[in-house]
């Protein structure tokens, strides 16, 4: 078998390189991949069974990214909330803490895509060392969420020490690490990968899967290895127009997700990031998608709907709208329609 190493450095980076059976060669995908790298490994590409498929419109670069005038290219404000480079401090009690820039798979509609893959996007010791600086200076932080890029990319050794110069800081309550590496490159998730996580508990582990093509004897591999080495393993999903925009697929990949131990958590819509607007879907559609999921289902496979607000603004919930008064007797709809009351009580 192939080391993940070995696969990652097979991947497609020019259009030229797409396999001849999906068609003849797409100068708007290079155009595209010349502003927007474009990284796809052998296995993710093997997931695409043809041309503007769900998988091949994550992975492949579109004309659509370079026309887009509506989003922005740093929709959450990231840049004016880091203190510290590659270190982003939102909320009061959590950061964000980039260690790498590299992915297995450069999804198409990255939040990061104005920078991740790119020499723009500037990370070394010192920026890191900088980082964990500035959180063992600051107290208040209880929960660092460790990202990129992707940091399952890192060398287990240096991963290793950042995880424990992060572990070492007293006020660190939870340590948590974004990862798309389960569902993109799951071979990455060896036995000695889940061995070294398992030091730096209490670990929490967020991937993400935005099909149910995506979860493959490979991907329910990796996350047994991760859960089997009790890391509690949750899922935020992208609402993608186009890709898992209807009630039917929704519902089948978050039921997928639970078999394979992976929590569904958020279900994002999309954010306003320059080149991405194609993907974007009408919150009303998400909300149908929730209505379809909500009672119709197990609570566990119904994550929260959220915008992470432009500007910076933080995650926002989205709720389908049940009740139809509200006063003394709260009167609502439940998800058959029927009609239900609650007696509030009056606050004292």
């Amino acid at each position: 078998m192939q080391g993940w190493q070995n696969i990652l450095q097979k991947s497609i980076t020019r259009a030229e390189d797409i396999p001849a059976r999906f068609g003849p060669y797409d100068n708007g995908i290079a155009q595209a991949a010349g502003v927007y790298p474009m990284r796809i490994n052998p296995y993710y590409l093997g997931l695409i069974r043809e041309k503007d498929d769900p998988i091949w419109k994550q992975a492949v670069p579109s004309i659509d990214e370079l026309r887009d005038q509506v989003c922005f290219e740093d929709p959450l404000n990231e840049e004016n909330l880091s203190p510290v480079p590659n270190l982003i401090h939102k909320y009061p009690d959590r950061v964000l803490f980039l260690v790498t820039s590299q992915c297995a798979m450069y999804c198409r509609f990255c939040t990061r895509k104005r920078k991740v893959g790119t020499e723009r996007m500037l990370i070394t010791r010192e920026t890191i060392s900088a980082g964990i600086d500035y959180i063992s200076k600051h107290p208040e932080i209880r929960d660092v969420l460790i990202s990129g890029g992707d940091p399952l990319l890192l060398a287990d050794e240096r991963l290793d020490e950042i995880l424990s110069a992060v572990r070492a800081i007293p006020s660190v309550e939870i340590i948590r690490i974004g990862t798309r590496v389960p569902c993109t490159l799951p071979m990455r998730v060896t036995l000695k990968l889940a061995r070294l996580l398992k030091k730096f508990h209490p670990l929490y582990l967020n991937t993400h899967f935005n099909h149910p093509v995506e979860i493959t004897p490979e991907a329910a591999q990796a996350c047994s290895r991760l859960a089997d080495a009790g890391i509690p393993l949750s899922c935020q999903t992208v609402l993608l127009r186009g890709i898992n925009d209807d009630p039917h697929t929704m519902r089948e990949l978050m039921h997928r997700l639970l078999r394979i131990r992976v929590r569904p958590y958020y279900l994002f819509q999309g954010d306003m990031t320059r080149g991405t607007n194609h993907f974007r879907t009408s919150i009303a559609t998400g909300k149908e998608i929730m209505k379809s999921l909500i009672g119709y289902t197990s609570g566990l496979a119904v994550p929260t709907y959220a915008v992470d607000a432009p500007g910076g603004g933080g995650k926002i919930p989205l709720l389908p709208d049940y009740v139809t008064a509200d006063g003394d007797r709260l009167v609502f709809a439940n998800y058959q329609g029927k009609i239900c009351f609650y007696e509030d009580i009056k606050q004292r």
